[in-house]
């Protein structure tokens, strides 16, 4: 049986990762809002709004303070010279081994949150699906992306 990949994302993925659920969060306390407005125009009942601001609020610490360290401690990546190896998952690891020969093109993003945290996001494009390594420092995703480039062009003249 194969070795888990052994390279960890950067522990500011945490902080970032809550910040980003904090956000998408939200839009789900849309709906107890929703409802108390509507407790204000119509004659609904009150009790209704409670289960709804409780479930709300267990949704946060879910996937606020619960997720992503689940999320973090999972998500491991190794660049082989061959193969890129990658895994994820919270409950369900997903496996991903993308082989050099397959490799496009390789890209790094940074978004407006990602770079508050000096982050980066390195894609790999196969002419199936682009797959994504998150949340590394810019230092780290500056080389990644050069390796795999160089990689990919040695298995690509092979």
């Amino acid at each position: 049986m194969r070795l888990e990949p052994s390279q960890p994302l950067s522990k500011k993925a945490l902080p970032l990762w809550r910040l980003q659920a904090f956000f998408e969060s939200l839009f789900v306390a849309l709906v107890p809002i929703g409802y108390g407005v509507l407790l204000y125009f119509f004659d609904f009942r009150v009790w209704v709004l409670w289960p709804l601001i409780t479930g709300y609020l267990v949704y946060i610490i879910v996937t606020v303070l619960i997720i992503p360290p689940m999320r973090w401690k999972r998500w491991r990546y190794d660049v082989l010279a061959d193969e890129i190896d990658l895994q994820r998952g919270v409950f369900i690891v997903k496996r991903t081994i993308i082989p050099m020969t397959r490799v496009q093109y390789v890209d790094t993003e940074q978004g407006p949150l990602s770079k508050r945290y000096q982050l980066a996001t390195v894609s790999i494009s196969t002419a199936a699906t682009v797959h994504q390594i998150p949340s590394l420092t810019m230092e780290v995703a500056d080389e990644l992306r050069d390796r795999i480039a160089e990689l990919a062009a040695v298995a690509e003249d092979e």
